[in-house]
């Protein structure tokens, strides 16, 4: 079965500003797939260009495994763009309705899914309220419904989870879950590694335009892993910090102040970092062997200044 998504050496460039370059990837049937990175670097850019909205300088796109545009393919893709648009003063079920009927759904169907999803999300009680009278999580919301309404077979979210609060950033993910449990191939951009390391099967990830690695999570957990531990200590009356950044035992570390991620120095093993934490008098609260996570496997690879694009995405 050839990938949902392909993508071949593709490159774009605005007024000289080389937005995507040289990019490969492969998004598998049935699989929720992560395209991370820090703002600016160029995953908004890479969507639109699967999507036919922009049209690559150099390289290739297919959609199951075939060169139709995005556009041809509407009515089997799902897709809630980063900007949100929504028609304020329409009322929450003509608007629904109206979307369903372009993507080929009859009125009757569309408007027994949009009742369903509308309950299911919490806003069965606003469908004849105009959308100015929500508040913008809810209108994320019912965008995000006009998006599956047509039970799309490639659901495309770019920063789904931006402006939510925790308890709605819950409701979408279990939904997420749930459609790719269903067969639904999931494409999801974010910059916020610790929501792709939850929910992705594979990811893609690119700085500034470039990938800089991409594969199932669990393989690049593993190519990139080292002898990382998670360290959780009550640090006072010790000096900690300055142990954890003691070259001859950690070579690289993130301090969140509760805990720290450490790489071990060549030569030095878990048990001998853990004899030092213990002369220092701290108390551990935490002590893990681990893989490391999806964010410092970003940092470490790409550095903190990826953080700081010079652009954002055209």
């Amino acid at each position: 079965m050839p990938p949902v998504v392909w993508m071949s050496r593709v490159t774009k460039r605005f007024s000289g500003h080389v937005a995507v370059r040289d990019l490969s990837l492969e998004v598998p049937a049935g699989s929720i797939y992560g395209l991370l990175g820090p703002n600016g670097a160029g995953k908004t850019t890479s969507i639109r260009m699967i999507m036919n909205i922009l049209v690559p300088d150099a390289g290739e796109v297919q959609l199951w495994g075939t060169h139709a545009a995005g556009r041809d393919l509407s009515h089997r893709i799902g897709y809630l763009p980063e900007e949100r648009g929504l028609y304020k003063k329409m009322r929450v079920m003509d608007l629904l309705l109206f979307l369903a009927e372009t993507k080929g759904l009859h009125r009757r169907e569309a408007r027994e899914e949009a009742r369903r999803w509308l309950e299911r999300l919490g806003l069965g009680d606003w469908r004849s309220r105009k959308l100015d009278e929500l508040s913008k999580g809810m209108q994320q919301k019912v965008q995000f419904v006009s998006t599956v309404l047509h039970r799309p077979q490639l659901l495309i979210l770019d920063e789904p989870f931006a402006g939510l609060d925790p308890v709605n950033a819950q409701v979408l993910k279990d939904v997420v879950l749930d459609l790719a449990r269903d067969g639904t191939t999931v494409l999801f951009s974010t910059h916020i590694m610790e929501q792709a390391e939850k929910l992705c099967d594979a990811v893609c990830i690119i700085a500034r335009g470039e990938k800089v690695v991409d594969g199932p999570v669990t393989d690049v957990k593993r190519r990139h892993g080292g002898r990382h531990v998670i360290v959780g200590v009550e640090r006072s009356g010790a000096d900690v910090g300055a142990l954890l950044r003691n070259p001859t035992l950690v070579s690289k570390g993130d301090d969140y102040g509760q805990y720290a991620e450490v790489e071990l120095a060549d030569g030095v093993s878990p048990q001998t970092l853990l004899r030092e934490l213990v002369d220092t008098g701290a108390l551990i609260t935490r002590f893990e062997v681990a893989e490391p996570s999806l964010h410092k496997i970003f940092i470490d690879l790409v550095g903190p200044a990826a953080a700081t694009p010079e652009r954002a995405d055209a």
